[in-house]
């Protein structure tokens, strides 16, 4: 089934929704080696932000991808204002694009373009046309993790030194698309 994916006005179509049973994907690789952009808003105003902490399973008996986001990030406004969002997978070549989005705040910058990232929409929510798997999410569930439920009590100086403890995301995988 081809999924029209919105660019500007125009419908592309290079994107193939693909069944999650007949996925390919290594977490452990993909996303903390690879990492992700993790995108929230609309063709009006949107935000990304880079990621390697998060993970894909079952909960309540749904396809669920988890992520985590700390509290001062931009991003977290448009993910907190919308029910969807998209994680989107790169091929190795876009680490650098990857890194600026990493490190550039959306307050200050268009980032996608700083990238050269090509933004694309998808279901009401954004995505980018550079991407070899896109996974559109509907949030189900969010919490953020406070440091007393840490069993491993180094965590929190050794990753939160500024006490930004990050908001749990689950979201449901509603749709994943793959470039053809």
């Amino acid at each position: 089934m081809i999924t029209n994916v919105k660019q500007g006005g125009d419908i592309i179509m290079n994107f193939k929704e693909i069944d999650i049973k007949d996925l390919q994907f290594n977490p452990f690789s993909t996303i903390g080696s690879d990492w992700m952009l993790i995108t929230a808003g609309d063709e009006k105003k949107f935000n990304t932000m880079t990621a390697s902490w998060g993970g894909v399973g079952v909960y309540w008996n749904k396809n669920t991808a988890t992520i985590y986001v700390r509290p001062q990030r931009y991003t977290r406004e448009f993910i907190d204002n919308n029910e969807l969002f998209t994680l989107s997978f790169f091929k190795p070549e876009y680490k650098k694009a990857l890194n600026i989005c990493g490190t550039l705040s959306g307050r200050d910058c268009d980032k996608a373009s700083e990238a050269g990232l090509t933004p694309c929409f998808i279901d009401g929510t954004t995505a980018f046309q550079e991407a070899k798997m896109i996974f559109v999410c509907k949030k189900l569930y969010q919490d953020t993790m406070p440091p007393v439920n840490f069993l491993e009590k180094e965590n929190d100086a050794k990753w939160f030194p500024n006490k930004d403890y990050p908001i749990m995301y689950i979201s449901e995988i509603v749709k994943i698309l793959a470039c053809e």
